[in-house]
């Protein structure tokens, strides 16, 4: 257990000791330990406030390729305290349970190499009982996702908002496998706007208005308007076939499917939404539509085209062959929940495209679907959903950025132990704190698989979604950004 601190008011009742100044708090009495009993020091306190700042950003830097904005590996440390079911479990039940997707010869190696750290302290022995109040740190070689080259437009900056026009492909916040190539990071490296509050989100591959505010108080001003509906959404999207001319009112209800994989559909059982469509031209093999959400649920847009009949044009989720021949339309889909998921992974794994959903092979691998979102009250409670909202992972904790869920190298599970075991002794952790050390960030790491091997880069193509966020309009404001290319009238592909 934790040793316990002063009480109320900070005092015990006793004078002062020797050395003790008149006044001052006498520092927390610890309880002897029994013979062989090992001591977990409290917990630290949270820092306040949103806290990404110089230390954060200089972990690593961005370098340009082929039209992709491309993060180099870095060293980072997954922290986390030790979870209520976790406690009276070794370490090593906890990594061969809940965390799958890498073999224990890769923990066994990277404890030996100094990587995982029980309270501050190298973990020598995985057969460690864990305990209340742990804490854990596990240092790894990170890699991310490629995103679009395409920069990040301001909009809008004054005192109390930041205003931009967020590209295709890029998530809002840390999240996942994101970190540096995320809005917030690239706002802060690259202009020096930091301490951002997050008032809506969008999908990672949703295009638009984005906005965040400078202050807390101007944060809680216009999520009051988000939570009164006062605040007004206009999407332009490009659909499969031709939209009926008229407008088009959708209501069916939506239920999240996987968290993990971020995928919905219609259900009577969904939460209820509603989506107003106006036809806005056709091109004779497609219709460009405006969008106008009255309610924010994940993906609802998305999924209201689909059942409609009239996919978006490139969604990568919603407009795949795994929904069957019509594609999901009028809710058919002839498969379970499951069958669903596996078809889709598959048919994103053909064609090697992953990335694109946000998952790895790894997060595949692992059955721990609450590592990266529990229920719908952990993915939600952050930020106010958008109909464009991808909330298959939520954000890294807003409050204390060095707080993360424990997670190890990406590591594929038949990797070969020997070699793992001969990588751990050319391998040591000159990386703490997550911060760069003196090692180069283009050197590969001996126990990283994931520096050993080569994926195929998506194409700029295909990190775009022909699903953008025009307009927003509030009590006080009204932002807009220019209609995409993609939605002009006479375009084609």
């Amino acid at each position: 257990m934790a040793e316990p601190g002063p009480g109320p008011g900070g005092g015990s009742g006793e004078a002062p000791g020797p050395g003790e100044k008149e006044g001052a708090a006498p520092a927390p009495k610890k309880r002897r330990l029994a013979a062989g009993e090992r001591y977990v020091p409290p917990p630290r306190k949270l820092s306040a406030g949103v806290s990404f700042g110089a230390e954060h950003f200089a972990e690593t830097s961005y370098y340009f390729e082929g039209g992709l904005r491309k993060v180099r590996p870095y060293y980072f440390d997954f922290r986390t305290y030790c979870k209520g079911r976790w406690v009276g479990r070794s370490l090593l039940h906890v990594f061969s349970t809940e965390f799958r997707a890498q073999p224990l010869a890769y923990y066994r190696a990277a404890a030996r190499a100094g990587r995982l750290r029980l309270n501050e302290e190298p973990v020598r022995d995985l057969d460690v009982v864990l305990k209340n109040n742990d804490f854990l740190r596990n240092t790894v070689h990170r890699h991310e996702p490629p995103v679009t080259a395409q920069p990040i437009q301001i909009l809008v900056e004054d005192d109390e908002v930041v205003v931009v026009d967020k590209p295709s492909s890029l998530p809002v916040h840390p999240c996942g496998r994101f970190r540096h190539n995320t809005v917030i990071f690239i706002l802060g490296k690259e202009h020096d706007l930091k301490e951002l509050h997050t008032i809506h989100r969008l999908d990672r591959m949703t295009s638009g208005v984005l906005m965040f505010a400078k202050t807390a108080e101007v944060s809680k001003r216009i999520d009051e308007q988000v939570r009164e509906r006062q605040l007004e959404k206009e999407y332009v999207c490009r659909v499969v076939g031709e939209f009926p001319e008229h407008e088009v009112v959708c209501e069916e209800p939506i239920l999240v499917v996987s968290y993990k994989v971020g995928v919905c559909r219609v259900d009577p059982k969904g939460k209820s939404c509603k989506t107003i469509f106006q036809r806005l031209s056709y091109n004779g093999k497609t219709s460009v539509v405006k969008c106008l959400p009255r309610t924010g649920r994940t993906h609802q847009i998305r999924v209201h085209l689909q059942y409609l009949g009239h996919p978006i044009v490139n969604d990568p989720i919603y407009n795949m062959e795994a929904w069957g021949p019509d594609r999901g339309k009028g809710g058919k889909i002839d498969k379970t929940d499951e069958e669903l998921l596996k078809a889709l992974v598959e048919e994103h794994r053909s064609k090697q495209s992953l990335d694109i959903l946000g998952i790895s092979e790894e997060d595949l691998n692992s059955n721990a679907e609450n590592k990266d979102c529990g229920s719908s009250s952990d993915c939600t409670k952050s930020a106010q959903a958008d109909p464009g909202t991808e909330n298959s992972c939520p954000a890294e904790d807003a409050k204390d950025p060095e707080r993360n869920d424990m997670a190890a190298c990406p590591l594929n599970s038949d990797s070969n132990p020997e070699t793992l075991e001969k990588n751990e002794e050319l391998s040591s952790c000159e990386k703490q704190d997550g911060e760069t050390g003196e090692r180069s960030s283009e050197e590969k790491d001996p126990l990283c698989v994931e520096c050993k091997i080569t994926r195929r880069d998506p194409s700029p193509k295909e990190l775009v979604m022909y699903l953008h966020a025009l307009r927003y309009k509030g009590a006080e404001f009204e932002y807009c950004s220019k209609m995409p290319e993609w939605a002009v009238e006479d375009w084609e592909e």
